[in-house]
């Protein structure tokens, strides 16, 4: 084989960034969600002092993995995490309403506990809350690490820089893509299949909001298509099952899909 091409791939053995592996921070964040919710875990804690201990354990941990990517060289990553682990109740809180969300939005879910040990829309939500508020410290890498762990295991690939608001219903989640600038309003529904994203994909869009709006109380059927920054979908709408969308509708508005169907009498 050519010398050359060895060297070009030893360059950048020497070049590239030390990260942890994927796995090794997606630990750390079921780490923390597994402490928030022991639903998830087998793990007994004895005293609160337990629970304060692991909780300082899991901020050292964030510290050193933060450290050890060396992507952000000016960041104060002490100070950083803790900030991530002061905001920690109000993480549990929206979590919990996602909770509420998908136990109100689904017949089929009888309690919490099945809810957050069993439902792929939680687990994807979760990995996404705590990735989000990494987002928002500017802390780079480890939220699309998050995510993308998250999609991985689920089908749902949410951008930790979407603007998720409180109680998000995701049931049947597979498929659901929810770019990096959508918004989405309180208490919406997402069924799989469900398209939040850009109608371009050029690079000098990087900087601009690509994907759409969704006001307050919206239901998106499964396979819904919804493209375009300046798409904005009202508040109370619903969007029906297999939709093209990249305009604005108005709140209040019921867009379907007008298919048609033959069935035909076969002759024995």
């Amino acid at each position: 084989m050519n010398k050359d091409f060895y060297k070009h791939i030893f360059d950048k053995h020497q070049d590239i960034e030390a990260v942890p592996s994927n796995k090794e921070i997606a630990t750390w964040a079921l780490g923390l969600i597994r402490l928030l919710f022991p639903e998830q875990s087998k793990r007994l804690f004895h005293s609160v002092k337990e629970i304060e201990d692991e909780l300082e354990s899991s901020e050292v941990q964030l510290r050193k993995i933060m450290d050890s990517t060396g992507a952000c060289h000016n960041c104060d990553n002490k100070e950083k995490a803790a900030k991530f682990f002061n905001d920690i109740p109000e993480l549990y809180r929206l979590l919990n309403t996602d909770v509420a969300a998908i136990l109100d939005g689904d017949p089929a879910a009888k309690s919490e506990f099945e809810v957050i040990r069993a439902y792929p829309g939680f687990y994807a939500i979760s990995f996404y809350r705590v990735a989000n508020a990494l987002f928002l410290l500017e802390i780079p890498l480890l939220p699309r690490i998050l995510t993308e762990y998250a999609h991985s295991k689920t089908g749902i690939d949410i951008h930790p820089g979407a603007q998720i608001s409180e109680y998000l219903y995701i049931d049947h989640g597979t498929g659901i893509v929810i770019g990096e600038t959508a918004q989405i309003g309180h208490h919406v529904k997402l069924y799989q299949g469900v398209t939040l994203g850009a109608l371009s994909v050029e690079k000098s869009m990087a900087s601009v909001k690509r994907h759409p709006t969704v006001g307050d109380h919206v239901v998106i059927y499964s396979g819904a298509t919804i493209l375009g920054g300046d798409t904005e979908i009202g508040s109370h709408s619903i969007i029906g099952g297999n939709v093209w969308l990249t305009k604005s509708v108005p709140a209040g508005s019921v867009v379907y899909h007008e298919s048609q169907i033959k069935v035909l009498e076969r002759k024995f």
